[in-house]
């Protein structure tokens, strides 16, 4: 009975020690701490694409934009571009009641929801800085250069003053100090010339600013003008595919451009175009299929960016409406 009874407990000691090696090996089995959850990839914030621009022309002088190709593949596409324009002695003007913005037409882009870009003196940008930084973080617009103060960077521009030319650089550097002062954050490399004249002279004191002069080949005629329906027809007798119109966001000096709008965007959009920014427009003119369809002189007009062929001085033909 004896015997029998140590059978039994030796079983059981050897059951129960099994049972505890078993709990063991399960413990060691097991990680002793919790593992750690999977985390996410950081978020990947990239930074917005630069504005295009164009290769320097010959001599690396700054490139000169016109229209984009006249291609058909697509939507036909059309820039509407609004010069801000405001010079330094206008200041007690402004300070007397003119008005050289333009809230209404501003308003009436975005309410058809119509991409354009702004060329903006930097004495504009001074004047309405709230205005400036607005429509310089508006998904729809963008903001380029026009001069710090509208002065002309030739001789006999429509009687505009002068830039001499050892500062013209300093000029357009100084208007986009003015944007970023007001806040625009990210203006474009892009550069109208006050009245749209220029010569090698301008265009190589330019070069090592790194813009592009834009131009136009649709006058709106809106400066000084005072019938919206004369403006608008002048605007859709105008564009092609691939067109640059210019026009002004100056009420004193351009008071008939927000109604004339009313009937210029609805009529091209029943045509089939697309309103772009001038950085889509450039942005075709670098494509192959651009320089397929831009022509003997590239996108940039009769002579392809500013070079050798470059007349001595461009200035736009004489309007009704005086300049740009």
């Amino acid at each position: 009975m004896i015997t029998r009874a140590r059978q039994r407990a030796a079983r059981a000691s050897l059951a129960a020690f099994a049972a505890a090696a078993l709990t063991a090996l399960s413990a060691c089995a097991s990680p002793s701490t919790p593992t750690r959850p999977h985390s996410p990839a950081p978020h990947h914030n990239p930074q917005k694409a630069a504005p295009p621009t164009l290769a320097p022309g010959p001599q690396g002088l700054t490139p000169v934009f016109k229209n984009a190709p006249r291609t058909k593949q697509g939507a036909p596409t059309v820039a509407l571009t609004f010069d801000a324009d405001m010079t330094a002695d206008q200041g007690p003007r402004a300070g007397a009641g003119e008005r050289f913005d333009n809230p209404a037409l501003v308003d009436t882009l975005r309410r058809l929801k119509v991409p354009a870009t702004f060329f903006m003196t930097g004495r504009w940008a001074e004047e309405y800085p709230a205005q400036a930084r607005a429509i310089g973080r508006s998904p729809l617009f963008e903001v380029a250069n026009h001069s710090y103060s509208h002065y002309s960077f030739t001789p006999d521009c429509y009687g505009l003053p002068t830039v001499a030319p050892h500062r013209m650089r300093a000029d357009v550097e100084r208007a986009f100090a003015a944007f970023r002062k007001a806040g625009v954050e990210r203006p474009v490399p892009y550069f109208r010339f006050p009245g749209g004249c220029y010569d090698q002279r301008a265009l190589r004191a330019l070069a090592p600013a790194g813009v592009t002069a834009v131009q136009w080949d649709v006058v709106g005629g809106d400066a000084f003008a005072t019938d919206p329906d004369a403006v608008a027809r002048q605007v859709l007798d105008g564009v092609r595919p691939g067109s640059v119109v210019v026009l002004h966001c100056t009420r004193s000096a351009a008071p008939a451009t927000e109604r004339a709008l009313r009937t210029i965007v609805p009529k091209l959009r029943e045509r089939g175009f697309r309103f772009v920014r001038v950085s889509e427009q450039i942005g075709a003119a670098r494509t192959p299929e651009g320089a397929r369809h831009s022509g003997p002189g590239g996108p940039a007009g009769p002579a392809g960016p500013a070079g050798a062929d470059e007349p001595a001085r461009h200035r736009p033909e004489r309007t009704a409406t005086g300049p740009n």
